[in-house]
């Protein structure tokens, strides 16, 4: 199946543009006549999934290499040490550097006008097995590996074993089928039809599976014929044999936001290693103590997936316990500020930049909290780790617990989710808030007139025994407060 796999792929991709559904039925026939109608319709999809990626990461390239080429040419064309403005870079800082660059634009112009060749061609670049693992058969050494080890990896990652449920068939899928106790059978293909065990063409396995996360759920799929996708592949390293379940789950119904913002949320902010959380009341005030929670995303993509995943159901159940109905979270995107073009030297902030898990935060927070019945928020991230800071971090400081920034950013992005400001209270001008030149710290000198001097002469009705405009205590200072002593004498004692 493998090798039926590779044959389609080359296929699928000599075909580039001109794919429609008669060269796709025709693939189908040929692939049928050499293994079976569903093995086939199984390669064929799992091909034009991996063409559909290629095509996506194609054109981000394309865009990356488009915003280096617009952030070059931009400092080129300024004068060597001029500083940059409102969020653009300057000019380089040496005729070394401004030689250097123009050397890099060139190399990136020549890049851009190879790949773009490609996108209209519809050539894309695909490896079966993984580009990561070709690329550790040309230095051994250093993956720690011998070339039987290699091998051996290589032939497992392109082995094909994969198929796509079917809803109203047997246990949800007719080619690898399990049912509720954990018997797996699979539909032999043609050629090996011979070593089948079982009736019509079936091979069933002398071990048993099982789910040990989100078994129940599966087994309700299972029991209700409903489609599940199963994926059988082998550890080299461990040497197990793993078989993976997989289905799709219909579309929630969308909540309005003002039910969301009920209950009060919890605004997170996503950093290179941790999570900052903070729970917030339906009036963005913070409640309680912040959360983290770490993780690693060193190593290999499954390491770092899981560690993300543990983090991310370390989160929901906090969520859980708190019966928020909802999570704010910002809606980053840094595809233009990962290149060193961008921002030049700082090579330890593209680092930060490049180490967030934006995407893959999004997708698997997005799918992990449909599966726990939670909503995701998401937020402007402009300015909120900067007002966060300014507005909240001190406030929140304790001499038991201080606040840091990624906190007081969590504060400012769950009070953006829930339609408040970030700041909080918009303070008067200066002028209003006392005299013109600050607090008064000495009584007024007589004959100066102030906001406590005698009241203007207003026109009004003339009251009997009265001035007209004037009152009995107009000029009596000490009748504007209950305590018989002038306000500003009450207060001065009690700045004393």
């Amino acid at each position: 199946m493998g090798r039926l796999a590779s044959a389609d792929l080359v296929r699928r991709c000599r075909d580039a543009l001109e794919h429609s559904t008669g060269t796709w039925a025709a693939r189908k026939r040929d692939l049928t006549a050499a293994s079976s109608s569903r093995w086939a319709g199984s390669v064929t999809s799992s091909t034009h999934d991996q063409w559909g990626l290629s095509r996506r990461a194609q054109h981000q390239h394309l865009q990356s290499l488009e915003a280096g080429i617009r952030t070059l040419r931009h400092r080129l064309s300024l004068p060597i040490g001029e500083k940059g403005s409102r969020g653009k870079p300057g000019g380089y800082r040496s005729k070394g550097e401004w030689f250097q660059k123009t050397r890099r634009l060139a190399i990136l112009e020549e890049r851009h006008a190879h790949v773009r060749a490609e996108r209209e061609t519809g050539k894309v670049s695909v490896v079966r097995g993984g580009r990561r693992l070709l690329h550790q058969r040309h230095n051994l050494t250093a993956a720690e590996k011998t070339p039987e080890q290699w091998r051996a990896e290589w032939e497992a990652a392109r082995w094909f074993l994969t198929a796509d449920g079917e809803s109203a068939k047997r246990f949800g899928n007719e080619t690898i089928r399990v049912t509720p106790d954990g018997e797996v059978s699979l539909k032999l293909p043609a050629p090996l039809a011979y070593l089948a065990n079982a009736k019509h063409g079936r091979y069933v396995l002398a071990s048993k599976v099982s789910f040990p996360h989100r078994g129940d759920e599966w087994r309700d799929r299972v029991a209700a014929n409903r489609a599940v996708a199963y994926r059988i592949h082998l550890d080299v390293t461990r040497g197990r044999w793993y078989l993976d379940a997989s289905w799709t789950r219909k579309d929630l119904p969308v909540i309005p936001l003002d039910a969301l913002r009920a209950g009060g949320v919890i605004g997170v902010d996503a950093n290179a290693d941790h999570l900052a959380a903070w729970l917030l009341d339906e009036y963005g005030n913070p409640i309680g103590t912040p959360r983290r929670f770490d993780y690693d995303l060193s190593g290999s993509a499954g390491h770092r997936d899981a560690q993300l995943r543990h983090a991310l159901t370390r989160l929901l159940h906090w969520a859980k316990a708190t019966s928020v109905q909802a999570i704010a979270i910002e809606d980053l995107d840094f595809t233009d500020s990962k290149t060193r073009e961008k921002h030049g030297r700082k090579k330890k902030f593209r680092q930060l930049i490049s180490g967030i898990p934006t995407s893959r935060l999004r997708a698997r927070l997005l799918s992990m909290c449909a599966e726990s019945g939670i909503s995701v928020i998401a937020v402007d991230p402009a300015y909120t780790s900067m007002w966060g800071a300014e507005h909240w971090q001190k406030p929140l400081t304790t001499k038991r617990r201080p606040a840091t920034r990624h906190y007081a950013a969590a504060v400012a992005i769950g009070r953006r989710s829930l339609g408040h400001r970030i700041r909080r209270r918009t303070a008067p001008p200066r002028q209003h808030q006392s005299d013109a030149g600050g607090h008064r710290t000495a009584q007024a000198r007589p004959g100066d007139r102030g906001r406590e001097g005698n009241r203007p002469r207003v026109p009004g009705p003339r009251l009997q025994g009265e001035g007209t405009g004037r009152g009995r205590n107009a000029v009596d200072q000490n009748a504007q407060d209950r305590s018989g002593s002038s306000a500003e004498h009450v207060q001065l004692m009690l700045s004393l």
